[in-house]
């Protein structure tokens, strides 16, 4: 892995406090994807932090949140995120998709393969239901569908 070069904040001070949050969300991912880790652990703490500050948290923001938490390799962490998702919309594809994560990041295999499972149950009535963070992650839930279809056919599920 590389260390980052670029450690400094970006200015993000004109933006709304969630626009904040989100941005450093995709930093941190982005940083994750190449494996910048100096990156990823110089934007965690406060991409965290600006979660926090928002106060009450939608789907989106705990599905951020626990995606943080699985890249700082804070797997109990994501899981709480995921089971507060649920809570409110069971069956929630995104809170299945951080289980997942999850369970793969901790070496979870049956988790991360009841995790596919869950998915493919909820897909359907779920997918039906607008909500906007599914279209803001649409690629993710696409995308996990496959690999989803494919893992349950594989291990004849």
């Amino acid at each position: 892995m590389q260390t980052g070069t670029q450690t400094s904040a970006p200015d993000i001070s004109s933006l709304t406090p969630r626009q904040q949050a989100d941005r450093l969300f995709d930093m941190i991912m982005s940083a994750a994807e190449e494996g910048d880790t100096a990156r990823v652990a110089f934007h965690t703490t406060m991409a965290i932090q600006a979660y926090a500050m928002l106060g009450g948290l939608d789907q989106d923001a705990r599905y951020h949140i626990g995606l943080i938490h699985v890249v700082r390799g804070e797997t109990g962490q994501a899981l709480a995120q995921a089971d507060s998702m649920e809570a409110v919309v069971p069956g929630h594809l995104l809170g299945t998709i951080l289980r997942h994560a999850a369970a793969r990041a901790s070496g979870d295999s049956a988790g991360a393969q009841d995790a596919y499972r869950r998915f493919l149950v909820s897909y359907d009535s779920e997918n039906a239901v607008p909500r906007q963070e599914y279209e803001m992650h649409r690629n993710s839930i696409d995308a996990f569908l496959e690999a989803a279809r494919r893992a349950t056919q594989h291990s004849g599920g």
